[in-house]
């Protein structure tokens, strides 16, 4: 039968290597915590970038349009402000 010096030692070695892997554990998960908010910053980045090719790209689709017609710009203005006529009609009978 073991003394009792002996049990303590060795709950003392086991209580020391826990608080090492207890130390080792939050050291990696300090990193991870880094690493997670590096990420979320390069996403948030990356959607900012996303939102603002998909403005240019909008505009650039109507630039183009706009381009490609053969009509002149006052006929363009012209339309422009039919459709905002039919759109102000639609809203009136709607309130109605």
């Amino acid at each position: 039968m073991t003394s009792v010096a002996d049990q303590l030692d060795k709950v003392l070695q086991k209580t020391t290597r826990l608080i090492e892997l207890c130390n080792a554990l939050q050291e990696e998960n300090d990193l991870l915590k880094l690493e997670n908010q590096s990420l979320k910053v390069a996403v948030d980045t990356s959607k900012a970038k996303r939102v603002d090719l998909e403005e240019k790209l909008r505009v650039t689709k109507l630039a183009k349009s706009i381009d490609g017609t053969s009509e002149k710009s006052l006929d363009i203005k012209q339309k422009i402000n039919d459709f905002v006529r039919e759109i102000d009609k639609s809203i009136a009978l709607l309130k109605k």
